[in-house]
C-alpha cells in the first residue's frame, strides 16, 4: 500500500472511530437528559397532587374516589403523563386512567411512599413498564402518611422521544465523518508535498545515504540554519573542530571567527583557516541569498599535514638551490687551487684553501640549538634559504642544551619555523635575521629579530588573529596569509607561555616567545 493510501485510510479510520464514539456518548447523554427531564416533571406533578387541599380533604370522605378521580385525570392530561394514581393508606386506588381499576390494590409495592419516602424508578404495572415517581400524602400539620401519589410515564414513551432525536444525531455524525475524511485527504496531500511525494522505502534509502555521506567521508560538514543555529554536524567535523556539542548551538558562539567569516561570506574555492592549532581549508555556500538569511553549509578539510609538507618542500627546494650554488662556487674554487698547484705556488694554495673553508651553506651555530636536532635541521635549511635571498640568518644559543619537556621539540619547530618564515618574507637582500635562545626565570625565551620594515604598533596585537596579515597580498591570493603567527600564539598559549611582537634593536620587528620550563627535581622544596 502506498504512503498516500496508508495515510488516508488511517486518518479516515481515526475520524470514523472518533465520530462513532462521540455519537454514542451524545446519544447516551440525550437519553439521560430525556429521563431526567421526565423525572423532574413527574416529581413536580406528584408533589403538587399530594399537597392539593381538595385531594387531602377527600381522603377523609366516605367516597374519596368521586373527588380524586376527576382531579387526577385533569392533571394527567395537562401534564402529559401516562397516569396519576392516588391511593389511601392501605394502597387502594382512588384514581386511575382505567376507571375499572379504581378500588383495587396497587400492583406494585407501596411501602416506600407509605413509609414517608419518595421513590423514583422503573416498575412494571397494569399499564406496562413505566418510569415513575411515588410520594407520600401527609396529614396536614403532622408526619402521618394518609395516602400516596404515583405519577409515571411509559418507557415506550421515553424511547419514542429518544428516537425522535436520533435522525438528527446520525445526520450530524455523517456530516462530521464526511468532513473528516475530506480533511484527511487534504492533510495527506499536504504531507505528500512536504516530503516530495516520496514513499517510506525511498525516504529510508535517502536517510541511509545521508548517514553514509555525512559520517563516513573525511571532509567535515556543518549545516547552519537561517536563524544561525547549527543543525547538522558529521563525525569528521567533530574531529576537526575538536567539539561534540555543536548541534543546537549558535554558530557565532562556537565557530572560529575565520570559519564564521567563510560561512557567512561564502567561499566556493576554499580558504585557509585555523581551528585550535589545526590548519583547515574551509568552503561554504554562503548564509545569505539576495540579502535574505538562508541555510548554509560549511565544508572543512584538514590541511595540517599538507601545510607542513608544503613548508618542508619549500625548505628542501631552497636547500637544493643552495647546494647547487655551493657546488658551482666549489668548482670555481677547485679551478683556482688547481692552477696554484700547477704553478708550484704551494703556500698561496694553502692560504687560499684556508680562506674559503670557513663553512658551507649548512654550517652555523644552529647545529646544537637547545640540543634539538629537528630544530637544528630546520634552521640549517632556513640558513641556506636566507643566503640565497641575500639575507644573513644568524643563530645564538645562550641557553645551551636543556632538559626540555616531552613533546616540546615539534612545538619548537612550529614556533621558530613560522616566525622565521614571516621574518624572511618581510626582509630583503642585505637584511639580517637573528634567532636567539635564552633562559630567564625558569622560562625559555626565543627571540627572532630582523631589520625589515617592522610591524606598526597598532597592528602588534592584530597580527596574532587568524586571517590578519600586514603583508601585501601576493599572486596566491589571501588564502595563504594570516595563519603563521596565529598558530604561533595558540601553540605558545597551550604550553602556558606567551608570544608578543615588539620593535627590534635592529629597527625591524622582534617576536618574543616565552615558554615556562619544568622545575628540576633537586630545586623543588
Amino acid at each position: 500500500m502506498s504512503l498516500r493510501a496508508q495515510l488516508l485510510v488511517l486518518q479516515a479510520l481515526i475520524v470514523l472511530v472518533a465520530t462513532v464514539l462521540t455519537g454514542t456518548i451524545a446519544a447516551s447523554l440525550h437519553a439521560t437528559a430525556i429521563r431526567e427531564a421526565y423525572k423532574d416533571r413527574l416529581i413536580g406533578v406528584a408533589q403538587s397532587m399530594a399537597r392539593l387541599p381538595a385531594v387531602v380533604d377527600a381522603l377523609d370522605d366516605a367516597d374519596p374516589a368521586s373527588v380524586v378521580q376527576p382531579i387526577a385525570e385533569v392533571i394527567r392530561k395537562a401534564s402529559d403523563v401516562t397516569y396519576v394514581v392516588v391511593t389511601d393508606a392501605d394502597g387502594i386506588r382512588l384514581s386511575h386512567p382505567d376507571p375499572a381499576r379504581i378500588g383495587e390494590k396497587v400492583s406494585t409495592d407501596p411501602s416506600v411512599p407509605l413509609g414517608g419516602q419518595t421513590y423514583v424508578g422503573t416498575q412494571r404495572g397494569t399499564l406496562g413498564e413505566s418510569w415513575r415517581v411515588k410520594v407520600p400524602i401527609f396529614q396536614p400539620g403532622t408526619s402521618q402518611v394518609i395516602g400516596t401519589v404515583s405519577v409515571g410515564v411509559l418507557e415506550s414513551q421515553l424511547n419514542s422521544d429518544f428516537l425522535e432525536g436520533i435522525p438528527w444525531l446520525l445526520l450530524a455524525m455523517a456530516g462530521s465523518a464526511v468532513v473528516g475524511v475530506f480533511g484527511a485527504a487534504w492533510v495527506t496531500s499536504i504531507v505528500r508535498r512536504r516530503i516530495f511525494r516520496l514513499e517510506p522505502a525511498e525516504i529510508a534509502t535517502l536517510v541511509e545515504q545521508q548517514e553514509t555521506m555525512l559520517h563516513r567521508i573525511g571532509e567535515g560538514v556543518v549545516t547552519v540554519g537561517a536563524d544561525g543555529v547549527i543543525t547538522v554536524v558529521n563525525d569528521a567535523a567533530v574531529r576537526l573542530l575538536g567539539r561534540d556539542d555543536l548541534v543546537g548551538r549558535r554558530a557565532d558562539e562556537v565557530l572560529e571567527p575565520t570559519l564564521l567569516e567563510v560561512l557567512h561570506r561564502g567561499e566556493p574555492d576554499g580558504q585557509l583557516a585555523l581551528a585550535g592549532e589545526r590548519v583547515l581549508i574551509a568552503r561554504s555556500t554562503g548564509a545569505r541569498l539576495d540579502g535574505t538569511p538562508v541555510d548554509a553549509t560549511l565544508l572543512i578539510r584538514d590541511h595540517t599535514e599538507l601545510h607542513a609538507a608544503l613548508r618542508e618542500m619549500d625548505g628542501e627546494k631552497s636547500l637544493t638551490e643552495g647546494l647547487r650554488a655551493q657546488a658551482h662556487e666549489f668548482a670555481n674554487t677547485m679551478h683556482v687551487v688547481s692552477w696554484l698547484v700547477e704553478t708550484g705556488d704551494r703556500d698561496e694554495a694553502l692560504a687560499y684553501i684556508a680562506s674559503v673553508t670557513g663553512g658551507g651553506a649548512l654550517a652555523g651555530g644552529s647545529a646544537a640549538l637547545l640540543g634539538e636536532p629537528e630544530l637544528a635541521a630546520l634552521l640549517a635549511v632556513k640558513t641556506a634559504q636566507a643566503r640565497e635571498l641575500g639575507i644573513a640568518l644568524d643563530v645564538e644559543d645562550a641557553a645551551g642544551p636543556l632538559d626540555l619537556p616531552r613533546g616540546l621539540g615539534p612545538d619548537l619547530v612550529t614556533l621558530v619555523g613560522n616566525v622565521v618564515d614571516n621574518a624572511m618574507e618581510a626582509c630583503g637582500a642585505g637584511d639580517r635575521i637573528l634567532v636567539r635562545a635564552e633562559c630567564h626565570g625558569g622560562a625559555l625565551v626565543l627571540l627572532v629579530d630582523d631589520d625589515g620594515p617592522g610591524v606598526p604598533a597598532a597592528d602588534r596585537v592584530r597580527v596574532f588573529v587568524s586571517g590578519v596579515s600586514t603583508k601585501t597580498t601576493d599572486a596566491a591570493g589571501p588564502h595563504r596569509r594570516g595563519i603563521g603567527l596565529a598558530l604561533v600564539q595558540r601553540v605558545a598559549r597551550r604550553r602556558g607561555g606567551t608570544a608578543v611582537v615588539a620593535e627590534s634593536p635592529f629597527g625591524g620587528a622582534r617576536v618574543r616567545i616565552e615558554l615556562p620550563l619544568p622545575v628540576p627535581a633537586e630545586a623543588a622544596p
